[in-house]
């Protein structure tokens, strides 16, 4: 068993490493994207011409925020949800306590699973397709990045979670977590 174990070390570790470079890809498009809102609030003032495409720049960006940051919130731990009843079980009952969080990250990754199951679809098509977003002659681009990082994103958090499952049942879920 102290091979599996040591499997999972270095597969934890690997995607904790994976989920931290993606999060830096998702603050370096926030950077592009203050970067485009600003060049157009000056191209605006300035010289009385927006920077076309602003909005279909944001949208794209937005998405892409979300779904690069993603993983590396599940990594940590700092995903948003009410922890109180696990607090409380896991001071009062921790055998009960950890095999309900063991359920709720097993179930979560299961629901992330069914994202990238329900996206790679979409993915092709639009790669396929070449089907694109935003206004015709003023500012248009492809839709597949957007659905592929959505789909690459929800295969990152759903390994994230099993490994957090995993790690659960063979000591602590705290090894994929590493100092800030």
């Amino acid at each position: 068993m102290s091979w599996l174990n040591a499997f999972a070390d270095r597969a934890s570790a690997s995607l904790g490493f994976l989920s931290r470079v993606v999060n830096a890809i998702g603050t370096l498009v926030v950077l592009g994207l203050v970067v485009v809102v600003n060049f157009d609030v000056v191209a605006r003032g300035v010289f009385n011409t927006p920077f076309r495409g602003t909005v279909e720049v944001v949208q794209f960006s937005m998405v892409l925020i979300v779904f690069l940051q993603l993983p590396d919130v599940v990594r940590s731990g700092r995903l948003t949800r009410s922890d109180g009843l696990l607090t409380i079980l896991a001071n009062q009952q921790s055998r009960f306590g950890d095999i309900l969080k063991r359920l709720i990250d097993l179930l979560s990754a299961t629901l992330m699973v069914l994202v990238a199951v329900t996206m790679w679809p979409e993915f092709t098509e639009a790669w396929e397709t070449n089907d694109y977003f935003g206004t015709p002659g003023i500012f248009t681009a492809p839709w597949w990045p957007v659905k592929l990082v959505i789909f690459l994103s929800a295969v990152l958090c759903s390994l994230l979670w099993l490994c957090k499952v995993f790690a659960s049942t063979t000591s602590s879920p705290e090894k994929l977590k590493d100092e800030p």
